[in-house]
């Protein structure tokens, strides 16, 4: 069996220049750049959201109200929760629930405070209800949608498709013809 011209070229430089073990030295720098750029991106994000002076001194409070925020979506930033985001709202419903918690509410008239005055859209896992069917539902059914639609183009296509004629005489001597002039 022939090796194909491309490959045999390939090989030849890799020998040529000594890169037999390059794309798993260019492997390990991409994760390795991607591992530190992400913990770059996100290290901040997480460290300075909850600013120093927003803590409270009883660290069982601090504890809840931490535990609370981080259920919380922040209205600007949207894919944040409260606790990790840097934004001036997230500021302000964190020290709205540590307000709330300081004045003796127990986590859920807290979390509710900030529910009744932005609505279920602060939630990061909004209750299931019918308001909401649509966002906890659309998913699956979309899945199942698709599935459903692959299964039966799959189905409708395979039923199209005729079977393939065999070859007459005169079709494989040519065929036969060619592929000896392609080996050539």
């Amino acid at each position: 069996m022939r090796m194909p011209r491309l490959l045999t070229r390939a090989v030849g430089v890799r020998r040529l220049v000594g890169l037999a073990a390059a794309p798993a030295v260019v492997t390990l720098a991409a994760v390795t750049l991607a591992v530190v750029t992400l913990a770059w991106a996100t290290l901040p994000n997480t460290a300075w959201a909850v600013q120093p002076w927003e803590r409270l001194a009883d660290p069982a409070l601090e504890a809840r109200a931490r535990t609370i925020t981080a259920e919380l979506r922040c209205v600007v930033c949207q894919n944040e929760s409260v606790d990790e985001s840097n934004a001036d709202l997230a500021h302000d419903i964190r020290l709205l629930v540590r307000e709330r918690l300081k004045a003796g509410d127990t986590d859920s008239q807290a979390r509710q405070a900030v529910v009744d005055r932005y609505g279920d859209f602060v939630l990061l896992r909004p209750p299931v209800e019918p308001a909401t069917y649509v966002l906890w539902f659309a998913p699956v059914a979309l899945l199942l949608m698709g599935g459903a639609g692959s299964a039966l183009y799959l189905r409708r296509r395979a039923a199209v498709v005729p079977a393939a004629a065999p070859l007459d005489a005169a079709e494989r001597a040519r065929l036969d013809a060619l592929l000896r002039d392609g080996d050539a």
